[in-house]
């Protein structure tokens, strides 16, 4: 029988999806890559002293109604009390915290504000999504919240109503690892040197390449991008995560909560997290459902997460939700882009 030239294919959802057709700008060249010891691709400069001013930083973030006197911040971020003072002193006097004249207890300053501004205005599209993500959370009674990537972490910017007790447990600012599978909805759409950056990271983090596990995020990175919206399902992961997350809020570390969400990761590449295939009928236990909001370029700038699903929801429900989430997701784009009011 003469031999036939195929292309290699994903088989997602029971369709044949090319191997070409990962990235609009590039075929996926797929090659195994080369593991180090584990965790050695996060070893990279670091400053102690810059790390206790952040600490201090995220515990005020993470708290934003309650102000620290200089006995509970070091205590929390288990700091000598003259460093932990020096640098509150110094922070105040530049006016990134302000201090109580009575009580002495410390809260973010304006200085912190003015760089928020700055900031925001440099991401004006999280201004256009808010009144649809209040909107999605009125109708469709489910919480929601906007998340953001950097290179290696995926951070939580926004949160509209309860969106998940895993985001509840900690607040604005939470920053888990870009790495598979977490952060799954911003790969599935960036150029293949972003997938193959996040894939190593995974296999770095367990200790070596995993061929299996390589396969299953392919497979799941593509049915996402080809439905146009992610999910996820409810794991123990998830759960250890979110009763780590409430015990370190109780005493703040940075290294411990970078342990723990690393761990996540992790542990997450053991279950069984996302739904590759949607069957309308069936019923999932569905923990989020992610959509992509793009602006300039053909690369998410931030995502929408919807949460709180009580209870087993059909694959139907899923797409309806996820529907809705896109329609909001294309009218923050056409605005932020300068295309209108609205879109057809």
């Amino acid at each position: 029988m003469p031999a036939r030239n195929c292309e290699p294919v994903w088989l997602v959802s029971g369709m044949a999806y090319p191997l070409s057709s990962w990235t609009p700008d590039q075929t996926v060249q797929y090659t195994v890559p080369t593991i180090t010891k584990p965790g050695s691709i996060f070893v990279a400069l670091f400053s102690q002293p810059t790390a206790r001013a952040l600490a201090i930083l995220d515990l005020l973030m993470a708290n934003p109604q309650q102000a620290f006197g200089l006995t509970e911040m070091t205590r929390r971020l288990n700091l000598n009390k003259a460093t932990c003072h020096a640098i509150l002193t110094t922070m105040a006097n530049y006016g990134f915290l302000v201090q109580h004249p009575k009580t002495k207890a410390y809260r973010l300053g304006p200085s912190i504000i003015a760089a928020g501004h700055a900031a925001f205005a440099q991401f004006p599209v999280l201004e256009y999504a808010r009144p649809e993500l209040e909107s999605l959370n009125s109708d469709l009674k489910l919480g929601f919240a906007v998340t953001a990537r950097s290179k290696l972490h995926q951070v939580l910017l926004a949160l509209y109503g309860n969106a998940t007790p895993l985001m509840d447990s900690f607040q604005l600012g939470l920053r888990l690892p870009n790495t598979a599978p977490v952060a799954a909805c911003f790969t599935a759409f960036s150029p293949a040197k972003r997938l193959e950056a996040w894939l190593t990271r995974a296999h770095e983090s367990l200790g070596g390449y995993n061929e299996r596990l390589d396969q299953k995020l392919r497979v799941s990175v593509i049915a996402i991008r080809a439905r146009g919206f992610e999910v996820t399902l409810r794991t123990r992961a998830e759960e250890e995560l979110t009763r780590e997350l409430t015990r370190i809020h109780q005493s703040w570390s940075l290294i411990e909560l970078e342990d723990a969400t690393n761990r996540y990761q992790r542990d997450l590449c053991q279950e069984h997290y996302h739904l590759d295939r949607i069957d309308p009928k069936a019923r999932y236990e569905v923990s989020t459902i992610s959509v992509p909001v793009f602006v300039y370029r053909q690369v998410p700038v931030m995502c929408f997460v919807a949460g709180s699903i009580e209870g087993p929801i059909t694959g139907a429900q899923i797409e309806d939700i996820a529907a809705r989430m896109k329609q909001s997701a294309d009218r923050v784009t056409q605005l932020a882009s300068g295309g209108g009011e609205s879109i057809s």
